[in-house]
Parts: structure tokens; C-alpha cells; sequence
């Protein structure tokens, strides 16, 4: 049986950062977050994701590990309900 791979466009904001830098990003692509926009907005660090998975919950549960993985802590998750 083969499972269909779809692409789910979420949100993660990160908990205790303010800012962005060169050495966070550079944390975040190498723990597996290459499929993420980094950005800052209003002091709020953000990860915009668009995962490949099987579901949602596996394309969210493989981004939060990614994230740990980096160091860092996801504070809240929104989807993007516009995304096809």
C-alpha cells in the first residue's frame, strides 16, 4: 500500500527568541528545518513550513522534533488555510 505524500503549510512560533540570526538559522536548516521560511515580525520568531509528510500530525510532529533538535523551543502552531 502505497501512502500518499502531500505538502501542509503551517506555522510554528518559537518560544523565548526575539530576534533572528545567522547562527539560528544555520541551527534550524541543519537539524532538517529546510523547508521552513525563518522570520521576525514585532519581536515574534516564526518558522513558515511547508512539509512533506503522510499527515498533518506527522508533517507537525517531524517539524517540533527538527526544532527541539535545534535547540529550540515551539511555542504555538497555526496551519495555513489557505494552502492547497
Amino acid at each position: 500500500m502505497t501512502i500518499a505524500v502531500v505538502t501542509f503549510a503551517f506555522t510554528v512560533i518559537l518560544e523565548g527568541l526575539d530576534d533572528v540570526s545567522e547562527e539560528l538559522a544555520n541551527r534550524l536548516y541543519e537539524a532538517g528545518c529546510d523547508d521552513a521560511s525563518l522570520g521576525c515580525c514585532e519581536g515574534v520568531v516564526s518558522l513558515e513550513f511547508d512539509r512533506e509528510a503522510g499527515s498533518l500530525a506527522e508533517a507537525i510532529g517531524s517539524a517540533v522534533r527538527d526544532i527541539t533538535a535545534a535547540g529550540c523551543l515551539p511555542a504555538q502552531i497555526t496551519l495555513d488555510r489557505d494552502a492547497d
